[in-house]
């Protein structure tokens, strides 16, 4: 019995059957000793990288061996070049092995190189190129500027990636949730993460990070840092000198500003009067040398930015060395005399509460005295009238 030829059982398999159904059952005819077939690989290169195109011969017998591109245009007819194109190349044309490379690859390479051997029948498998785009660090794009008191948007772009990047916001170790949007732009995609917090002063230079992920990665990750930039309106705060300040002393005083900006401009000035003509300003340092009574008064340092402006003062009071010990000496005669006051008004306490007990005293004597008159009248009216004995005995002790 004569063996059935694999071009024959390719013409006898119904039409609608798919690609890879034929594949197979000619595959399963091919256990023949010399049966022809050719085979595919598919491929996954990064975009720019190199992609080797192989198409593995079976029982190969120098039939013609065509290898055409997605458009159908063939590259390489038996090892020859038929497209002009010097980014393939044909690196190994064996009997077992027929093997291309593909330079600089882009996403518009992408689809199925046919591997085609053609003997009584056209064998011919496909070998799917698919390209990679990484993500390249994603920008972070304010749509407003962040003032104190209010909320900031920010939105984390990766503009071209395949497939599309995965976006996620950091803050200090934790995932803030963003709304994410997506565009096919054909073979790409762009994605964008947005974000709105609310910010305060103390928020200025908070550090964030927008990651991007993507399988062509290999687990790593490709990040974008920012730093908060909130603006605030000034503070002010005057650093004062220690101790004392005398006549023929130096005063220095420094104006001590924040905000954001920075106030450029700093302005000292004196309250309801001129600077002293030794005054020296230097930036936010101000200076007076040999200091008298005349320059005795408030100063005032002022800053301000396009979200406000503040102010501090100082109130300056020079001494007289003189004055100052005459003061000092002073002090022990105040003490004493106020010991003395509060000696003479206790005495004075006591002698009241004295004499107004001694009246109250003597007012009592007088009261029992009255008393007893009244009852020694009664004994004498009682014995001029001569009571009976009826009436009872009655005692008087006087």
């Amino acid at each position: 019995m004569r063996p059935v030829r694999s071009s024959v059982l390719c013409r006898l398999l119904p039409a609608p059957l798919s690609l890879a159904l034929r594949s197979l059952v000619l595959v399963l005819l091919c256990i023949a000793p010399h049966c022809q077939a050719v085979q595919a690989e598919n491929v996954t290169v990064l975009e720019g990288g190199t992609a080797q195109i192989s198409c593995r011969l079976q029982n190969y017998d120098g039939s013609i061996v065509v290898i055409q591109n997605p458009r159908r245009q063939t590259l390489f007819f038996n090892g020859t070049r038929a497209l002009k194109d010097d980014r393939f190349q044909m690196v190994l044309f064996t009997p077992r092995l027929v093997r291309i490379t593909l330079t600089n690859v882009s996403v518009w390479d992408e689809g199925g190189y046919f591997c085609q051997l053609y003997t009584d029948a056209t064998h011919h498998q496909v070998a799917t190129l698919s390209v990679l785009v990484p993500p390249e660090t994603p920008a972070v794009e304010v749509k407003q500027e962040a003032v104190e008191g209010g909320e900031v948007e920010l939105t984390c772009v990766s503009p071209r990636s395949k497939p599309a990047a995965t976006l996620r916001w950091i803050r200090n170790g934790r995932e803030i949730p963003g709304v994410v949007s997506q565009q096919d732009n054909g073979k790409t995609f762009s994605v964008s993460s947005t974000i709105r917090i609310p910010v305060e002063r103390k928020d200025n230079g908070a550090a964030l990070s927008c990651e991007a992920f993507h399988p062509a990665l290999s687990g790593q990750k490709r990040i974008r840092h920012y730093r908060l930039d909130v603006y605030f309106a000034p503070t002010v705060r005057i650093v004062p000198p220690s101790g004392i300040l005398r006549e023929g002393d130096s005063l220095s005083l420094t104006c001590s500003v924040t905000g954001n900006p920075l106030p450029r401009n700093i302005q000292w000035s004196k309250i309801n009067d001129t600077l002293p003509e030794r005054a020296e300003i230097s930036g936010p340092t101000f200076q007076i040398s040999r200091l008298s009574q005349s320059h005795n008064g408030t100063y005032l340092c002022q800053a301000q930015n396009n979200y406000g402006r503040a102010a501090d003062h100082y109130a300056l009071l020079v001494y007289d060395p003189g004055a100052v010990v005459e003061t000092h000496s002073a002090v022990p005669y105040a003490v004493i005399g106020g010991v003395l006051a509060l000696l003479v008004f206790t005495i004075i306490c006591v002698l009241i509460v004295t004499i107004w007990c001694s009246v109250r005293q003597k007012g009592s004597y007088l009261t029992h005295e009255a008393s007893g008159l009244d009852e020694h009248g009664e004994v004498q009216e009682a014995f001029l009238n001569g009571n009976d004995a009826s009436q009872g005995k009655k005692e008087y002790l006087l």
